[in-house]
């Protein structure tokens, strides 16, 4: 079952990825690297900022146990999805109200003009907030069911609309192109919410969810059940905001280099998040739900084994995926984005920060599967200190880094923000226990396997290079 959900929410991923791939292309070609392009990562990037803090990251890694373990499972998901609800669309108008303020606040290297062209684009992304939240929530319960294959394929919808937005727009005005990609980026979010209604709709917890709205007033949700929530899912945001926030401030430096330094990174970080998510984020989110309900059995023999069978799965994958994209970093953005208005200068910085991100994928991955550990004991608060502290080192090394390398400094000092999570996180879960799990035959195995593949990436770069 587990591998099976692996393979389902990997290759929703992988669908999803190569939309995004598509879409990559098409916004490289028409838009390139420059401050239009810079405009709509940085308005695009703040949804998703609060949407990774906020519904996706925190929400689902404190409601999920927390609904396994509760007595009224559809008052306590009504009372949750109705205060989250209001939460965040308080915040959207916050957002729409203030939008050149806090434009500024994320891009405070840009100057007037450009913060007044891009607090528009801002106020129409931030809509996506509010509707991907509504799926997360509906996401999470269908997880509870073991359905995972909606949720995965999805995500493809946001991409495909905004490749069509980008059809539709025409190159020659790109200032018209931004806003043809932010409203692709609302409409991708209610073609997304539509396919989640009609999966609930599909099982029964939809009648679950009706009948504890028609019954909300007559059963009281037990205190201890709502205290318990929310006081993990608080320290759910403060570990899951770390990232965001390195995110945030890579994005701040960057708005004072080159004009493109922005989509440097997000272009590479799209690379970069391709075998992080295929297979990091997939495996967690398929192996979650069981870990949690082995946990609340007190069956920790068996969810110690099922960690441990990931950590190979995912250890092999990701020393794989690493060592790839270092060796072949500028043929793979060469052949992906060499085109258009992105030239053959961009792309050879922006290999160097895909480099830089690889150098990272190994701790990044790995500390996400031994996380869920921590958040299936509720152990929340502590995997938020955890990630205030890596966060800290991370923020601290781009300081550091930004002057002497510029962009590539910034991917570098975000790796070894990785690393100390990666460790911190170790420490969390036990030395002793992580030591017994790495104590195996395969071991061996994986050092011959990355040596072997090692040659073969040479040699396949050095084909590449004259091909291309």
């Amino acid at each position: 079952m587990i591998i099976k959900n692996f393979f389902t929410n990997s290759s929703g991923i992988l669908v999803s990825r190569l939309f995004g791939f598509i879409r990559d292309l098409l916004t490289a070609n028409i838009l390139g690297a420059n401050i239009y392009s810079d405009m709509f990562m940085v308005a695009f990037k703040l949804p998703n900022l609060f949407r990774r803090i906020f519904a996706e990251g925190a929400f689902t890694q404190a409601f999920l146990p927390a609904f396994t373990k509760s007595r009224s499972k559809g008052i306590f998901a009504v009372n949750v999805f109705v205060r989250f609800f209001l939460f965040i669309l308080f915040l959207t108008l916050l957002v729409v109200l203030f939008s050149p303020a806090i434009t500024k606040i994320f891009a405070y290297g840009f100057d007037d003009e450009t913060i007044a062209n891009t607090a528009p684009l801002v106020s129409i992304n931030f809509f996506y907030l509010i509707l991907i939240y509504i799926v997360t929530f509906i996401a999470s319960l269908l997880q509870y069911r073991g359905r995972f294959a909606v949720t995965a394929f999805s995500t493809s919808l946001l991409n495909i609309s905004m490749i069509i937005a980008l059809l539709l727009s025409d190159p020659a005005v790109p200032q018209n192109t931004v806003y043809y990609l932010s409203f692709g980026v609302v409409i991708g979010g209610i073609l997304q919410l539509l396919v989640h209604i009609y999966a609930l709709y599909k099982t029964r917890l939809f009648s679950l969810l009706f009948n504890a709205v028609k019954h909300r007033k007559k059963h009281k949700q037990n205190e201890l059940e709502r205290k318990g929530f929310y006081k993990n899912f608080f320290h759910s945001v403060l570990g899951g905001s770390t990232v965001q926030l390195s995110a945030f401030v890579d994005t701040w430096l960057a708005s004072f280099l080159v004009a493109g330094s922005i989509s440097y990174l997000f272009y590479a970080n799209r690379i970069f998040q391709l075998p992080l998510a295929l297979f990091a984020i997939a495996f967690s989110i398929g192996i979650f739900p069981r870990i949690s309900i082995l946990i609340k059995r007190e069956e920790k023999d068996e969810a110690i084994r099922l960690l441990s069978k990931g950590f190979w799965i995912l250890t092999f994958l990701l020393c794989a995926s690493a060592l790839g994209g270092i060796i072949l970093s500028k043929p793979i953005v060469k052949l992906l984005f060499e085109r258009g208005q992105f030239n053959a200068e961009d792309t050879i910085i922006c290999a160097q920060v895909l480099s830089m991100y690889f150098a990272g994928l190994i701790p990044f991955g790995l500390s996400r599967i031994f996380s869920l550990w921590l958040f299936a004991h509720q152990r929340q608060k502590e995997a938020a200190v955890i990630s205030a502290i890596a966060l800290g080192g991370g923020i601290l090394f781009s300081f550091i880094l930004v002057y002497p390398m510029g962009v590539v400094g910034l991917a570098l000092a975000n790796s070894i923000g990785g690393l100390f999570l990666f460790v911190l996180t170790i420490r969390a879960f036990g030395f002793k226990i992580f030591f017994n799990i790495i104590r195996s035959k395969k071991l061996p195995l994986l050092i011959l396997f990355l040596t072997v593949e090692s040659f073969i990436l040479i040699v396949l770069k050095e084909v590449l290079q004259k091909l291309l």
